[in-house]
């Protein structure tokens, strides 16, 4: 027992020196203030970009997609390669409708502690090139499934020329657990702020369709309040002035919440 007290209390030491020299606590405030990721980017104007993981899907997505151009709205797909390579025209019915595809790995991939860099580099770059076959467009925007991150995929992701992005965390819809039609509305519309990232799904497993119900009440009511539903790319141009990619240097933060 004295043994692992002298242990614990030499572990305590030890970061209260490493403390002492600076080395920073890696939160959400650390990668934020280097532009590392991105979570939301407040702003003045009343914009807010809603995005869409782990489609195409041809029921929902469709009606997703019916929706947004019902009420003018553009919004980003996190798409999934293998769906991509699935469901083409779906992909080419985005871009042609002035929204944004970005990368959300080939297979779902949570990148959790202990992931391999060859996987994180592989499932990336396999739907980097399954876009650009198709669209002939290199997309700039990754979201790691889950919002699981770690120092290996913002590296592995800045190299393959992705800016890493989440969600406002007080925008998270839980929508791919069928919460009900009334959580996902409520949860977007009683927190929606200026600069918002919000976090919904065009597939869920077992093909629900609270999101697009969800839908029918959140867009008509942000057209009401006068917010103007955008990319996450125009959210970020409107931000810094810049174009994507966005670099280290463009200051691209978001709140300075810190993360716990």
């Amino acid at each position: 027992m004295r043994h692992a007290g002298l242990r614990l209390l030499a572990v305590a030491l030890c970061l209260t020196v490493l403390c002492g020299f600076g080395i920073p606590r890696k939160d959400r405030y650390f990668y934020e203030s280097r532009g590392d990721i991105i979570w939301e980017l407040p702003l003045e104007r009343k914009e807010l970009a809603l995005t869409f993981d782990d489609g195409p899907e041809p029921r929902t997505t469709n009606q997703i997609l019916d929706l947004l151009k019902q009420y003018h709205a553009k919004a980003t797909f996190f798409v999934i390669g293998y769906r991509v390579e699935k469901y083409p025209d779906i992909v080419k019915r985005e871009i042609a409708e002035g929204h944004e595809v970005a990368n959300h790995t080939f297979n779902h991939v949570f990148f959790t502690k202990g992931v391999a860099s060859e996987t994180i580099q592989r499932e990336i770059a396999r739907t980097d090139r399954s876009l650009k076959q198709l669209t002939g467009k290199k997309p700039f925007l990754f979201r790691p499934p889950g919002g699981y991150y770690n120092d290996k995929s913002i590296d592995i992701a800045r190299k393959l020329g992705y800016t890493t992005v989440l969600w406002s965390w007080h925008q998270d819809t839980e929508d791919w657990r069928s919460p009900g039609v009334r959580h996902i509305a409520n949860k977007v519309l009683k927190n929606a702020r200026n600069g918002d990232i919000v976090l919904l799904h065009d597939y869920v497993s077992g093909a629900s369709i609270h999101t697009v119900k969800a839908l029918q009440v959140i867009l008509p009511e942000l057209e009401r309040r006068g917010f103007k539903l955008v990319t996450v790319s125009e959210l970020i141009r409107d931000k810094t002035g810049e174009l994507l990619p966005v670099s280290k240097s463009s200051g691209v933060t978001g709140s300075s919440k810190r993360a716990e």
